[in-house]
């Protein structure tokens, strides 16, 4: 019995040594120490023995046990760092490549004009107020006096969520909300979102952006409306930029004007942009309504204020040369990554 355990201790030994695998390796594990292996089925003959060769034979059954169990842990180990020597070649990470380009989005060209119109009138004193884009009918239309048979009150017109609450038409009611927050002097901004029941086509959409101005204080006339908007012209055109004004109506405003600028491509000559007239209207103004001020609590034998409003995708088509809004929103990278 000795020999036979001598016989397997090598045999073990030699096919150990030559495996190439965990799952070779188990299965060599089996094949002599499980519980119908080679060196078990020895040990369940040893009741044949005499007492006095049991102990001997039993001490040299446990010490090949060992051995092979020490020599299966060492080829385990060796076979783990074969593999994992192996995966570090296969797996291997040139760490001198050039990074791959990390692509970076930017500012869509709408909040580009924002942006620079906001620095524009900050510049200047204003400050920038915000309010909600679902509101009263009360603040959108009846503050700004605009009566309850104006065509734009119609529901063809505007989204209304109840009769008494719409999305805003315009950012008109921020001002209304700055005149009831505070006593003049006001001098504020609102840019934002805005909504009206309109098709969409090359020049409307039933969402859009405007940035509306307001001043209120003592002795502001149609001259300090004047200076303020030649201001943004010149500073958002060019310097030779002029203005004009043409009479117009607003409910909210009297008197009211439309404001044009003089074309800042070809100067005022006429060309494609301005349809050979040389000018572009850019946007609404005029005096705040003593009914609007006396609304919000301001007294208008005391006080007197000028509005405007302008349409930022409107300005952006101008400034850019853009022939359709529809562009603007359809977040075609290769469109908006020229702007």
């Amino acid at each position: 019995m000795k020999e036979q355990l001598e016989s397997i201790r090598k045999q073990a030994v030699d096919e150990i040594s030559a495996v190439g695998s965990e799952a070779e390796l188990d299965a060599l594990r089996v094949k002599y120490l499980g519980k119908k292996g080679l060196l078990t089925g020895i040990l369940r003959g040893m009741g044949q023995l005499s007492a006095e060769e049991r102990p001997v034979v039993g001490a040299l059954a446990n010490k090949v046990r060992e051995d092979l169990e020490n020599y299966i842990a060492e080829r385990s180990a060796f076979l783990k760092e074969k593999e994992l020597q192996e995966r570090l070649i296969l797996e291997k990470l040139d760490v001198t490549l050039p990074a791959r380009k990390k692509t970076l989005g930017k500012l869509h060209p709408i909040t580009q004009i924002e942006n620079r119109m906001k620095e524009i009138f900050l510049g200047m004193g204003f400050e920038i107020a915000e309010g909600p884009e679902i509101e009263s009918a009360y603040n959108n239309f009846d503050a700004l006096n605009a009566p309850a048979d104006h065509p734009s009150r119609d529901f063809s017109d505007t989204f209304y969520i109840t009769p008494e609450v719409l999305l805003r038409t315009q950012t008109s009611p921020v001002q209304v909300r700055a005149m009831r927050g505070k006593q003049p002097p006001i001098r504020v901004i609102s840019p934002g979102r805005v909504y009206r029941f309109d098709e969409v086509d090359a020049t409307h959409s039933p969402m859009f952006h405007q940035l509306e101005g307001l001043v209120v204080d003592k002795n502001i006339t149609m001259g300090d409306l004047k200076g303020t908007l030649s201001i943004f012209a010149k500073s958002m055109f060019g310097e030779e930029t002029k203005t004009r004004f043409r009479p117009h109506n607003f409910p909210f405003t009297e008197p009211s004007a439309e404001v044009d600028v003089s074309c800042f491509v070809c100067g005022g000559k006429g060309c494609r942009l301005c349809k050979g007239e040389g000018w572009i209207e850019i946007l609404g103004a005029g005096m705040v309504h003593p009914n609007v001020l006396s609304g919000c609590g301001i007294d208008p034998e005391v006080y007197s204020g000028f509005a405007f409003g302008i349409g930022l995708e409107r300005v952006v088509m101008i400034k850019y040369n853009i022939n359709d809004m529809r562009l603007l929103f359809e977040n075609d990278i290769r469109f908006l990554k020229q702007f």
